[in-house]
This record gives structure tokens, C-alpha cells and sequence, in this order.
């Protein structure tokens, strides 16, 4: 007599994979794709305003200037965690950096980050980001971009990961991200809601 294990259990790790790398979204988000969730359109977004609202990491200015402005304050490492704020180096591409906030672990060189301004006036849910970096520390990365559906081809280098104090889950996340998108783009500086992960 065969089981629904054996009758479906080849299919598992395909359906497991596909399960980790799609998102979910409702409307105005569009559908989510293989390697990258759902997209929220928030003309004026930036990237910093909205990971530290979406992270609770309390730092200010230029994406690149976290790194060291975060010493001292906030652990950072080369090990991506979830909630932890993966930060750019400032490029000719990316001149004041960027920073994407970690919402799930795929696999050791794989991560899915949430991040607004990487497609202008977006915010891009569980976007794929692979390590390429020789030593497997994630200086060097390559990442998932909507508008084409499939992961750039170039290669962008980082400084590592600051980790929250308290750590976030995936589904904290992905509740907090459409009330961070909105307080980011608060320019009065009021305090974030309580939807904020860390305070």
C-alpha cells in the first residue's frame, strides 16, 4: 500500500522551497514571485528611515555610516539573523550606501531581506540576497531585483550585520513592514507606533 509520504514526499522539498521564497500580500502589494514577496508602492520611501522604523535599530544618517555609528551601541557580525539590518558600503551605484533589514534565513549563503528604495519608491518584501564573497562573510552579495524578476548580476560589497537588542520573527516582520513604511515617511519626528519591533 503506498503512503501519502511516498506519494508526495519527492515532492516536499520543492514544495518546502517554494513555501520559504514566496511571500504573502494583499492589495495594494503586488503578487509575490519566486525569490521575492510581495512589493509595496510608497513614492518618497527611503531605505534608512524605514529599517530603522522596521528594525528598532536607532540610527540615523547615511545608509554606509550605520557600520561604525553602530559600534558600541548595537552587536555586529558577519551572520545574518533575523532582524538584523544587513548594511551596504557606499558604491558608485549605492552613494550613501543601504540597509535592508534580515527577515528570513534560507540557507548559510542565502537571506531574504525587506527593503525600501532598492526599486525607487517600493518597499520589497523577503528579496533573495546570496553571498558571493570568497571568504563566505558577506562583504560581497548579489541581489534579487524585482523589475526583472531574477537576481542582479552585480556584485555589491557590505559591511556586515547589526543586530537588534531583541530579536524579531518572520511573521513580527511582516506585520510591522506596511506601519514602518508609513512612519518612515514621517519627517516630523514623531516616536514609531508600538507595531516597531525593538524600541
Amino acid at each position: 500500500m503506498t503512503t501519502r509520504r511516498q506519494l508526495f514526499g519527492h515532492l516536499f522539498p520543492t514544495l518546502a522551497a517554494a513555501a520559504l521564497l514566496a511571500g504573502c500580500g494583499s492589495s495594494p502589494r503586488a503578487p509575490a514571485t519566486s525569490a521575492g514577496g510581495p512589493s509595496l508602492r510608497v513614492p518618497g520611501i527611503n531605505c534608512a528611515p524605514f529599517a530603522r522604523e522596521l528594525s528598532g535599530i536607532a540610527l540615523y544618517g547615511e545608509a554606509d555610516s550605520w557600520w561604525h555609528n553602530a559600534a558600541g551601541r548595537y552587536t555586529r557580525s558577519e551572520q545574518p539573523a533575523i532582524g538584523s539590518v544587513l548594511v551596504f558600503r557606499r558604491s558608485t551605484r549605492l552613494r550613501s550606501g543601504h540597509v535592508s533589514v534580515v527577515t528570513r534565513l534560507v540557507s548559510p549563503r542565502q537571506i531574504q531581506v525587506t527593503q525600501a528604495n532598492w526599486v525607487p519608491g517600493h518597499v520589497d518584501e523577503d528579496q533573495l540576497v546570496v553571498d558571493v564573497s570568497p571568504g563566505n562573510d558577506w562583504t560581497e552579495v548579489r541581489v534579487w531585483f524585482p523589475p526583472t524578476n531574477a537576481l542582479g548580476t552585480h556584485v555589491y560589497t557590505a559591511h556586515g550585520f547589526i543586530h537588534p537588542r531583541r530579536p524579531a520573527t518572520t511573521a513580527e516582520l511582516a506585520r510591522a513592514t506596511p506601519v514602518a513604511a508609513r512612519y518612515a515617511l514621517d519627517t516630523r519626528g514623531r516616536p514609531a507606533p508600538r507595531a516597531r519591533i525593538d524600541g
